[in-house]
């Protein structure tokens, strides 16, 4: 049996392990709002970009638009960089793996660009090359320069290395602690989204105009949308990889609470022992010294 010493050292391990993970639940609770405000941030911009959109489109008199492609394909996979959440990076790793099973119509290798080390680390896990990997972005505000980055390195893959379709896969944030697996094309804008925003009807019976060459504006228009729509991926990733680290958080706490009222009752029961111990010596100490007498 534990030694009444060593149980109360292991009391104050477990105690001060508690306020660890009660830390990191504050932390991610914090984060979590902080990217869910990000998320809503990008509301309002991305439709100041659909309605300059529909403006340069009604005007266009030749629509052409981009038509699918058998051609080689480039993901991107939004995972973390830090452990203590759950399956967060298998998940989707494996939902990535699945559909580019489904996507790939050539023989020529996907390739691949992991957002987070332990992403990085899951995909050669999988005997997945990884032709680059960045550092998940420590805050709201570090996601723009991860986003040009991420941009910079598509117009790489496009310019030299023939690929005609790029995917982003990434965990996106539901209710509560839950999230799921997620797959947005990014490139080529299939029609069905141009034809959505040329559906939708003008507030007045008269559009803006403007003075720039309508091909330089839809250019500059579509760049944001890319924009836009890597940082939600982005700040949608960071707020399901909190929201599954509270979750395993609160699973923790759970568990050492419960570890704690075991060495809670083990540490009475060893002090009364040794109390019950201390007054029989009492007693027969008591008991020699009268015989004596």
């Amino acid at each position: 049996m534990p030694d009444i010493r060593e149980t109360q050292r292991a009391i104050e391990t477990v105690r001060g392990l508690k306020s660890v993970v009660s830390t990191m639940k504050t932390l991610s609770s914090v984060s979590i709002r902080e990217y869910e405000k990000a998320v809503a941030s990008l509301a309002d911009y991305n439709r100041t970009i659909e309605l300059g959109l529909r403006i340069v489109l009604q005007q266009r008199v030749h629509q052409q638009w981009p038509s699918a492609s058998d051609g080689r394909i480039a993901a991107v996979i939004f995972g973390s960089d830090h452990g203590l959440c759950g399956r967060f990076n298998e998940t989707i790793a494996e939902h990535a793996m699945i559909k580019l099973k489904e996507l790939k119509n050539t023989d020529e290798s996907t390739l691949l660009l992991s957002v987070g080390a332990r992403m990085d680390a899951q995909l050669k896990a999988l005997d997945q090359v990884v032709e680059e990997s960045f550092f998940v972005p420590g805050s709201a505000q570090a996601i723009t320069l991860t986003v040009q980055q991420i941009l910079l390195k598509i117009d790489e893959w496009r310019r030299e290395q023939n690929v005609e379709q790029v995917v982003l896969f990434y965990n996106r944030h539901e209710l509560h602690y839950a999230y799921l697996p997620h797959m947005i094309h990014l490139w080529p804008i299939y029609p069905h989204f141009f034809d959505n925003i040329l559906k939708e009807p003008w507030l007045t019976n008269m559009l803006p105009t403007y003075s720039m060459a309508s091909e330089s504006l839809f250019a500059a228009l579509i760049r944001q949308y890319y924009f836009v729509t890597l940082f939600r991926a982005c700040a949608e990733s960071l707020a399901s990889e909190h929201a599954s680290r509270l979750m395993s958080m609160q699973t923790a706490e759970k568990n050492i609470e419960d570890r704690l009222q075991q060495l809670d009752a083990s540490f009475r029961e060893q002090r009364q022992d040794a109390i019950t111990n201390e007054l029989l010596d009492i007693v027969a100490g008591f008991e020699m010294i009268k015989d004596i007498d």
